[in-house]
C-alpha cells in the first residue's frame, strides 16, 4: 500500500465519521418534528424487524405533528405499538388509517439533556477520526520500517493526515455547535 493509497483510505474513513454523526444528530429531537426521528424505530413486519419507512409513509402533517399512513391496515397497531414502545417519548394516535404522532414541546431540562447527548456523540465522533489516524501513522511508520517510503516521505504524510484530522475534528465542532443551537432553540 503506497502513502497516497494510506491517505485516501484515511480521509474516506473519517468522511464515514462525518456521515455517521450527521445520521445520529439527525435523530436528537428539537421542539419541532421532523421525519428522521422516526428512522430507527423498528416494526414487527412479518416476523422481521424492519424500519418504519419501509412498511408506510411518514411525512409532516405540520410543525409539531407526524402523520405515519402504514401500507397495510393492519399494521396501524403494530407501528402504533413501536413508536409508544420507543425511547423517544411519543405518544401516537390513530384516526381511521393514519396514526398521528405529536411531538411535545422540550422543557429546558430536556434541552439541555439533549445538548449533553449532541456532545457525547461528537466527542464519539472525533474518537473515530482520531483512531483513524493512529493507524494510518502506524501504516505509515511499518511502510517507513520495510523500507517503502523515506523518512522524509514518512514525516510529511504525517503532517498531511494531522491536517485531515484537523479540519475533519474542526467540522464536527461545527455540526455539534448548530445541533447545539437548534436543540436550544424555542
Amino acid at each position: 500500500m503506497t502513502i497516497a493509497d494510506l491517505k485516501k483510505n484515511a480521509q474516506q474513513k473519517m468522511s464515514k465519521s462525518i456521515e455517521t454523526l450527521k445520521g445520529d444528530l439527525a435523530k436528537v429531537r428539537t421542539g419541532r418534528a421532523h421525519t428522521g426521528i422516526l428512522d430507527h424505530v423498528m416494526v414487527d413486519y412479518y416476523g422481521n424487524p424492519t424500519p418504519i419507512n419501509q412498511v408506510a409513509n411518514v411525512t409532516l402533517l405540520d410543525a409539531r405533528t407526524i402523520a405515519v399512513q402504514p401500507w397495510e391496515k393492519k399494521m396501524a397497531a403494530t407501528i402504533e405499538k413501536a413508536i409508544r414502545d420507543s425511547d423517544l417519548g411519543l405518544n401516537p394516535a390513530s384516526q381511521g388509517d393514519v396514526i398521528r404522532v405529536p411531538t411535545p414541546a422540550l422543557t429546558e431540562e430536556r434541552r439541555k439533556e439533549m445538548v449533553k447527548l449532541v456532545k457525547t456523540e461528537g466527542e464519539s465522533a472525533k474518537v473515530a477520526v482520531r483512531n483513524v489516524r493512529r493507524d494510518t501513522n502506524d501504516a505509515l511508520k511499518k511502510l517507513l520500517k520495510d523500507k517503502a517510503c523515506s523518512e522524509d516521505d514518512e514525516r510529511r504524510a504525517q503532517d498531511e493526515v494531522q491536517k485531515l484530522t484537523d479540519k475533519f475534528v474542526s467540522d464536527i465542532d461545527k455540526l455539534i455547535v448548530d445541533k447545539e443551537k437548534e436543540v436550544m432553540t424555542v
